[in-house]
């Protein structure tokens, strides 16, 4: 049987919402501020996830790993707020081009964001150092989380994905209030990401010994099969809140972002069901 405690949990969401905020902060769209909110987040979890380990049980190469991932999310905070005057080149052409709308319409210069030209831009890449160093403390969880080993890794890493990818799209979408004219290729992508990651998150729930085994009664949940059909639902409500989200941001309109970041708040409690629901279980 396979169990998951809370550091390895909270190191999990960590490291996949890391993962994801360099899936956005690559495409140097989306303004610094939004990373400096989601590292700041994150490595809050991942103290948390090093707290926890100690005190309910140390996994040591796991625990190690997640004091790294505190260290290098620190570090790309404060690279990027140190080169916080060069803003990030995607915002920085909106900028200019509204700036020029504006005066050629109307001769009015508006005083707008200014941004460095000649300061060095925040690299995308220090995003990435974090989660990769997470990934070696996941194995390490799944591996004292129970047999079999692989399973149990596969779970922890996928899960890990999930998780990362749905809620890194709803804070995504609460951002364009920051950002207005943000444009939405980055949530339409974290959206996808998590859509892709579903079918492969339910099938590793599925695997024996697995969810399967509660659905047809061989592994009994104490409440005469529930929680099994339980999963069922938060499993197929997710997949029909990502739909619904993904069809909603086809709309021109800007409320259509709002009403998409709304289904993801909704798709967070069903996505972690599908994910937390499991591990009860099968704990």
């Amino acid at each position: 049987m396979i169990r998951l405690d809370a550091a390895t949990f909270l190191l999990q969401w960590a490291v996949g919402g890391l993962f994801f905020t360099w899936i956005t902060t690559r495409r140097r769209e989306v303004g610094l501020g939004y990373g400096w909110m989601m590292r700041s987040v994150y490595a809050v979890m991942a103290v948390g996830s090093v707290v926890t380990g100690r005190v309910l049980g140390p996994v040591p190469v796991r625990d190690i790993a997640a004091v790294a991932v505190v260290m290098a999310t620190l570090v790309a905070l404060a690279v990027s707020v140190q080169r916080r005057s060069a803003g990030v080149a995607g915002q920085r052409q909106l900028v200019e081009r509204r700036s020029a709308r504006i005066a050629a319409m109307t001769g009015i210069d508006r005083d707008e964001q200014r941004f460095d030209p000649d300061a060095p831009e925040f690299p995308p890449v220090l995003d990435l150092v974090a989660p990769l160093i997470g990934v070696v403390g996941l194995v390490a969880g799944g591996i004292a989380a129970g047999s079999p080993a692989w399973l149990s890794v596969a779970r922890v890493l996928v899960g890990a994905a999930f998780l990362g990818a749905v809620t890194d799209a709803m804070l995504l979408g609460h951002w364009y209030l920051v950002q207005p004219g943000l444009a939405r290729g980055p949530l339409l992508e974290l959206v996808r990401w998590t859509a892709w990651i579903w079918p492969v998150h339910v099938a590793v729930m599925l695997i024996p010994t697995g969810m399967i085994s509660v659905l047809n009664g061989t592994i009994d949940d104490d409440y005469g099969g529930i929680l099994g059909w339980m999963w069922v639902t938060c499993a197929l409500t997710t997949l029909g809140l990502l739909v619904v989200t993904r069809l909603a941001l086809k709309e021109r309109q800007y409320s259509a972002v709002m009403a998409a970041t709304g289904l993801l708040y909704l798709a967070i409690l069903t996505a972690f069901g599908q994910d937390l629901v499991a591990r009860a279980v099968l704990g």
